[in-house]
């Protein structure tokens, strides 16, 4: 299996895909059987989560995924990522000079899949519909800057924001801000199960057993009208239980598709097999991992304990034993490839140094060993976390300084312990939003931040994140990006470890396995279909 093909990144902060190896070719056919794709996300409706896949609720890449094709928004990632372009929208725009009033007019007889008609009042009824629910999960932080929403006739829609925002046309790309029918979504609460209804590229059918969906399927919606040319008819969804699970789908021709996550040793496997019935697919990605701290818990409360593990810890050694070239050492919590990106956690601790990380604890009166319990999720980021974790404790160990253990937990109880602060330094991996700075920082150290972290830094909120939004030029906010990422290597209330790459592996007839995946993760089914590949 080393018929391989590499999606290669074109230039700093754009990644635009290349093929080698492997042909691979455009469209695909609406003939035949379905797609059939494997993946290890698992989606559970349960009381305390009884609605994962509502777009004002859903804030994970899995079920964004899940929305992503059967939810227009206004506007769409592009093939090879880059600015958002027109999706729902024929056109949209800022229409003044200071990034605070953003226009967007409908593309002429939108329709729900249902049949009925989809006017600006839907835009807005469906995003003041996710701002107003302000769901536990913090998506709803997206769409903060929006002061007011107004339309005028049935195609055109007019966002005054808070303050000046460039990203907005970002945000206005991800699926918080789908567009939904009243009739289907009550205005004050989430709807419950896994039933979606949207006018994207497909409709949703669902196998659920004992409130776990099993089996998605997508049907190209007839009713579809957007920029997408969807290529098969119909993409089945399995999810499994593990890598190797999936895996044995794949040998076995159960699924023509494996996509995340795969293990490192499946990987390595299928890139150095001789056998070219299948292709690996390999490409740049944001995905990013790193630890979270409680910064009011005993243990990580003081300064001096966050910086003596970034002091302590060697990415480069973690990524070698456990990832190998499948992901590269992060000094930052934005990624090397994006725009805005400093390495300022190397340029703060250099690298691993235990003397150094001695003298920090000493000077703050900390007695050693610190005690610590280091919580991972056993079933979310992927089969090496565990072994992710070992290493991470062996290395704090082995210093001296640090007493820590490992801790693992089910996604469904450890998102929301890590949330309610039960943990004091726990795991926690990011696809970005959108692909800026702004999706690596905003998130974690804004008001409403998905971690709900008792960090607090009012430069960052009241002055850099603000000043960063201003700038339409990206580059032009590299100062205030710096300075945050500075501010963060000193305080440590996330310590970055490592970036990731991402892999796909599919049965040689299936096409468009080349853009399947974009660089934060987001599954583009209607990529998908049959053909010859050479």
């Amino acid at each position: 299996m080393n018929r391989k093909t590499l999606v290669l990144a074109a230039a700093i902060g754009l990644l635009a895909p290349v093929l080698a190896g492997c042909g691979d070719t455009e469209g695909g056919s609406g003939d035949g059987d379905a797609i059939v794709v494997g993946t290890t996300d698992r989606f559970t409706a349960s009381k305390e989560k009884p609605a994962p896949v509502d777009p004002a609720y859903a804030y994970d890449v899995g079920t964004w995924n899940i929305l992503r094709q059967t939810v227009q928004t206004l506007l769409i990632q592009p093939r090879g990522d880059g600015a958002p372009v027109p999706e729902a929208a024929e056109s949209c725009g800022f229409t003044d000079s200071g990034n605070e009033r953003y226009s967007c007019t409908l593309r002429e007889g939108l329709k729900f899949s249902n049949g009925d008609a989809l006017t600006a009042a839907d835009v807005k009824y469906s995003i003041e519909r996710a701002l107003a629910i302000e769901a536990d999960t913090g998506v709803f932080a997206l769409l903060s800057t929006i002061d007011t929403i107004e339309t005028q006739g049935d195609l055109e829609v007019i966002f005054h924001l808070k303050s000046a925002d460039a990203t907005f046309p970002y945000k206005l790309s991800t699926p918080v801000a789908g567009i939904v029918p009243e009739g289907s979504y009550a205005k004050d609460k989430l709807r419950e199960g896994f039933d979606v209804d949207g006018s994207g590229p497909y409709t949703f059918e669902t196998e659920v057993e004992d409130g776990t969906l099993t089996r998605a399927t997508y049907v190209k919606n007839p009713s579809y009208k957007g920029s997408l040319k969807v290529g098969h008819d119909r993409i089945e969804m399995l999810s499994y239980e593990s890598a190797e699970a999936m895996g044995e789908a794949l040998e076995s021709e159960e699924i023509d598709v494996m996509t995340r996550s795969m293990s490192p040793e499946q990987i390595t496997a299928l890139g150095n097999n001789s056998d070219d019935s299948v292709d690996l697919v390999e490409s740049p990605g944001l995905e990013i991992r790193y630890l979270a701290f409680n910064t009011e818990a005993p243990s990580v409360k003081t300064k001096a304990v966050r910086q003596a593990m970034a002091q302590i810890i060697n990415r480069s050694e973690l990524v070698a034993k456990v990832y190998g070239s499948q992901a590269e050492p992060l000094y930052s919590l934005v990624p090397a490839t994006v725009t805005g990106h400093s390495n300022a956690f190397f340029n703060t601790y250099g690298d691993p140094d235990v003397a150094k990380a001695r003298q920090r604890l000493e000077r703050a009166g900390v007695s050693t060993p610190v005690k610590m319990t280091l919580h991972y999720t056993t079933d979310h980021y992927g089969p090496a976390t565990k072994a992710e974790f070992e290493q991470l404790s062996k290395q704090l160990n082995d210093s001296g300084l640090f007493d820590t253990d490992i801790e693992g937990a089910v996604w469904d109880t450890f998102r929301p312990d890590g949330q309610e602060g039960k943990f004091d330094v726990y795991g926690m991996g990011w696809f970005p939003d959108y692909p800026d700075a702004d999706a690596f920082i905003s998130p974690f150290l804004d008001e409403d931040n998905f971690l709900n972290s008792p960090y607090a830094n009012a430069k960052i909120r009241k002055e850099l994140i603000p000043d960063s939004r201003r700038q339409a030029d990206r580059l032009a906010a590299a100062g205030s990006l710096n300075e945050i990422q500075n501010i963060v290597a000193e305080d440590v209330p996330v310590l970055p470890l490592w970036q990731g790459k991402q892999y796909v592996a599919a049965n040689d007839d299936v096409t468009g396995t080349a853009y399947l995946l974009n660089s934060s993760s987001t599954l583009q089914l209607w990529e998908l279909g049959r053909g010859v590949s050479g």
